[in-house]
């Protein structure tokens, strides 16, 4: 019996390309009927435990109360982080500087960055896009929030942006635990969680996988052997006199 006949690289790239189809396809069927079957009771969970918190005095009760709403608007963003994979939303364009995007991002979340006590580095170099500012702010959060998270407490995280050759570039590095070589080609799949690896990796990336490749760009994860995980967001840039 002769043998097969080897698989070509074409065939690879088609069968990851319908591989990856049909999981979109199987989060988009999630998605929905999550936001249609578990969104209203969480609602309702999230503003009674509000209405309770407001009648409450003892404090171990309204300390598992604020735990039960944080629980609840938890998994709502969950649904809503699902929702982006099955309907993302429609672009709103305009020109903006990454580097303004990138200080937004840092001042809404510098009382987590003291809290954690991380320090958070910006530069402000220009770097002008055409490009949704609102959504570009939510990739970025959810890159500096996987950063967060991967430190705990204490570290460094530096955001840098530039435009070089014609692209716009948003870099976030922190010096928190690398992601294993072997773990790095999951790291934008909705449907990986990397917890094994050490370093969870959860829904954030593939969330700013799916709003910078929307814009026709892409995005990648390095990490050295000693640790420290960067990752580079490319966009096509706009002229100066745009921005």
């Amino acid at each position: 019996m002769e043998s097969p006949p080897p698989i070509t690289d074409e065939q690879r790239r088609w069968f990851a390309e319908e591989l990856q189809r049909a999981k979109l396809d199987a989060m988009k069927e999630l998605a929905y009927g999550a936001s249609h079957e578990i969104n209203n009771p969480l609602a309702n969970i999230a503003l009674r435990a509000q209405t309770m918190l407001k009648r409450e005095d003892d404090a171990d009760k309204r300390k598992a109360l604020e735990a039960m709403h944080r629980a609840a608007m938890r998994a709502h963003e969950m649904i809503s982080d699902l929702m982006l994979f099955a309907r993302p939303p429609k672009l709103e364009r305009q020109p903006i500087d990454l580097a303004q995007v990138a200080e937004t991002v840092v001042e809404e979340l510098a009382p987590r960055a003291e809290e954690l006590a991380i320090e958070v580095r910006v530069s402000k170099v220009s770097a002008p896009v055409s490009a949704d500012p609102d959504q570009l702010a939510v990739a970025l959060r959810a890159v500096v929030e996987n950063s967060f998270d991967a430190l705990g407490q204490g570290g460094e995280v530096a955001i840098e942006s530039e435009g070089v050759n014609g692209d716009a570039y948003l870099r976030v590095h922190d010096n928190g635990p690398g992601v294993p070589e072997a773990i790095r080609p999951h790291v934008f799949d909705p449907f990986f969680s990397g917890r094994e690896a050490g370093r969870g990796l959860g829904f954030g990336l593939p969330k700013c996988w799916r709003i910078v490749t929307d814009h026709g760009g892409d995005v990648r994860l390095d990490s050295g052997p000693a640790g420290g995980v960067t990752v580079t967001i490319r966009l096509p840039a706009v002229a100066d006199d745009h921005a």
